[in-house]
């Protein structure tokens, strides 16, 4: 539309299925900021600490690379249905954070070193974090092949929700570990 000259006076203006595209992905990412704040607020409160839910939340980076990376491997867009499951995806993907942290700080208040702590619960939990996220990946996997009416509704708040919790466990299992020992040795430092 630049490149036409348009009269004196004349304008164009966006309008219709397009403005409404824009509006409700602004209304989404608002939605996304809002439960990121919400889940944060609740792990801070469950775990008394400031420091340890951001650990857990950079499990959400981790979960959007794998969303957005299995849109780009099929060939998908990304809708607005798949923007809904990357909100889902939001608060389903701290899940194995949580239990790896959790687990990690039980074993510190039980007398075990922070290194110790870290792998014994790596150890002790790896199995609870695949089983809850291949649960979750296998009940979702029928959403993504479409049967029924609505089914390419449905598909993309699917996809998106596997392709991130693939990422965010192997990740999690990897990266949070990682970061918690960095984050918890900046606490004792600063404390």
């Amino acid at each position: 539309m630049k490149e036409i000259d348009f009269p004196t006076d004349y304008k164009f203006e966006i309008t219709g299925e397009e403005q409404k595209r824009s509006e409700a992905f602004n209304n989404l990412k608002f939605a996304l900021f809002l439960s990121i704040i919400l889940v944060y607020m609740v792990m801070a409160s469950q775990f008394e600490s400031l420091v340890h839910p951001f650990t857990i939340l950079l499990t959400i980076p981790l979960a959007g690379v794998g969303a957005i990376l299995i849109f780009f491997l099929f060939g998908k867009t990304l809708n607005i249905m798949a923007y809904i499951g990357m909100i889902m995806l939001a608060g389903i993907a701290v899940n194995d954070s949580i239990i790896l942290v959790d687990a990690i700080n039980q074993l510190k208040r039980s007398g075990l070193s922070r290194w110790d702590a870290i792998l014994e619960a790596g150890q002790r939990r790896i199995r609870p974090i695949i089983m809850t996220s291949l649960t979750t990946i296998l009940a979702l996997l029928p959403l993504t092949f479409g049967f029924g009416e609505g089914a390419s509704l449905r598909s993309p708040m699917a996809l998106a929700v596997i392709g991130g919790l693939v990422t965010s466990t192997i990740l999690t299992l990897i990266v949070i570990p990682c970061v918690y020992l960095v984050f918890d040795q900046m606490r004792k430092e600063v404390n």
